[in-house]
């Protein structure tokens, strides 16, 4: 359904945002508008880093390494918590600001908020559970009387680069981790979307430990241009790079960045498999939130469905009608599911790969046009019967679109998962617990959800792929044990 349309100019102008480095606001000659996709309309001005900027946010980190590196686990614990109680308390702002440059509806920003303090949070109570072990090496003759005590140490300063559709979680994620090993960390957010990790930076600016500010350098955040980030990539003295975003983007920088350690949590086509004893009612239900959340702009947002022949008819009549009624509209609005996408460019492609769909032999069920009023919305669209070379299934849609396809036998449904360059989630709908542990030992994918939806994930899990969708875990846990180094001391104890 279509949500009443808001009336224009509405007065949600930021104002300027300088960035942050090395505990600086600073400006430059050179600043972007960000653009608040719904009414394509500007909410704020923000200033683009230069790479004396750059330079200096590194310098600084180094400087600030000498320090938090020192820090105890509790008080890398004391200042995530901090960090969390600050954006808890400002909640309401941060999800509108969310809201306002992404575009997702304000109900889901919210939800964003609540997962953002969530994750610092559990990071929070990891930087207390970083342990190591003490290693019996008296394991032959010539080493007795000796054992090994092995620890965890902070890397250095990390680089983190993330995208646009989770504006504030994701860097949550990576600066979370990062403090709470002990590391400075450099975010440079999405360009489209860079108010919520400038908004971090404040909070950030305002912590103190042991009644002094936290050092210049821990946290930087850099909007720029691709060129002026290369040294986030390059500098040794960046220790890891932590990259969220497209595949092809990722692999270029794992190519460029030498000898530092990197992870990637990258693109995705999820799939999703409803066999003929699943609960038909709770898969529709599950995929009609899973597929057009957000407009589909998540790497693991439903995108292939593969239904029992048995199941097939009932389960695309119900997902239809669970559809028909999201709400879509004014991502301000309360109640609106589905918003615009991030731009018009994206409404455009998602368009025309849909057009192309049908065209090679696609049967659209639901949807398959763009908004009348709002022209970077892209209506949710059911397909069914696409070739699998189709763009549409073989490719990241990042859109609101759903493909299901029939399938006969299960082996042959989850080869049909695994026919994709990418293996982020995947979900499986049923009762057979052969068919559950089948799945999960062959499905070529980093998660597995039963009678669940691919898009489900809980910030504390190791979540990342394999193929083209990564290498590396995120989850504050995971995530700690790449930003940290192994160090053994092995000490001889001589007999008295």
């Amino acid at each position: 359904m279509i949500a009443d349309q808001p009336k224009k100019s509405q007065n949600n102008y930021l104002s300027e945002y300088k960035f942050y480095t090395a505990g600086k606001w600073r400006s430059s000659h050179e600043a972007i508008d960000v653009v608040f996709p719904y009414e394509n309309s500007i909410i704020a001005k923000v200033f683009l880093a230069q790479p004396t900027d750059v330079e200096a946010a590194i310098s600084s980190a180094v400087k600030a390494f000498e320090i938090t590196k020192k820090f105890s686990s509790f008080e890398r614990s004391e200042i995530l918590k901090k960090v969390a109680c600050a954006l808890k308390q400002n909640k309401e702002n941060i999800a509108k600001i969310l809201t306002l440059e992404n575009g997702k509806p304000v109900k889901d920003a919210r939800l964003e908020v609540d997962r953002a303090i969530l994750t610092l949070t559990i990071a929070k109570e990891e930087a207390m559970r970083i342990s190591g072990e003490v290693l019996p090496v008296d394991i032959i003759a010539s080493t007795k009387g000796r054992f090994a005590v092995v620890k965890r140490f902070p890397i250095g300063p990390v680089a983190g680069i993330t995208p646009f559709n989770f504006p504030l979680n994701l860097v949550c994620h990576k600066v979370a981790a990062a403090i709470a090993a002990g590391n400075p960390i450099i975010i440079r957010p999405a360009t489209k979307t860079p108010l919520c990790a400038l908004e971090l930076a404040k909070i950030f600016e305002g912590i103190t430990l042991n009644d002094k500010s936290l050092p210049e350098g821990i946290f930087s955040v850099l909007p720029c241009k691709t060129g002026v980030a290369e040294p986030l990539i390059t500098d040794e003295r960046i220790k890891l790079l932590t990259f969220t975003g497209s595949a092809d983007v990722g692999w270029q920088l794992k190519n460029k960045a030498g000898k530092k350690r990197v992870t990637l949590e990258l693109g995705g086509n999820a799939a999703l498999i409803v066999h003929d004893d699943a609960d038909v009612e709770l898969a529709a239900s599950r995929t009609s939130i899973a597929g057009f959340a957000l407009a589909g702009q998540s790497c693991i947002s439903v995108q292939r469905i593969y239904a029992h022949e048995k199941v097939f008819d009932e389960f695309a009549k119900k997902l239809a009608a669970k559809v028909k009624a999201l709400v879509i509209g004014d991502p301000l609005n309360d109640k609106t599911d589905v918003a615009s996408m991030v731009d018009v460019q994206n409404a455009q492609r998602v368009e025309q790969w849909v057009q192309l769909a049908v065209k090679e032999g696609g049967k659209l069920l639901f949807g398959g046009k763009k908004d009348k009023n709002v022209v970077s919305i892209y209506l949710p669209t059911i397909l069914a019967n696409v070739p699998e070379t189709s763009n549409v299934c073989a490719k990241e849609v990042f859109g609101p679109i759903v493909v299901v396809q029939k399938y006969k036998d299960f082996k042959d449904a989850v080869k049909k998962v695994n026919n994709s360059v990418y293996g982020l989630q995947a979900g499986v709908f049923t009762k057979d617990i052969d068919k559950i542990m089948y799945a999960f030992n062959e499905l070529d994918v980093g998660g597995v959800m039963i009678n669940e939806v691919p898009t489900y994930r809980v910030d504390n899990q190791p979540y990342g792929g394999v193929k083209n969708s990564g290498f590396g875990r995120e989850g504050p846990k995971y995530v700690i044990e790449e930003m940290t180094e192994l160090k053994v001391m092995i000490v001889n104890v001589r007999e008295p």
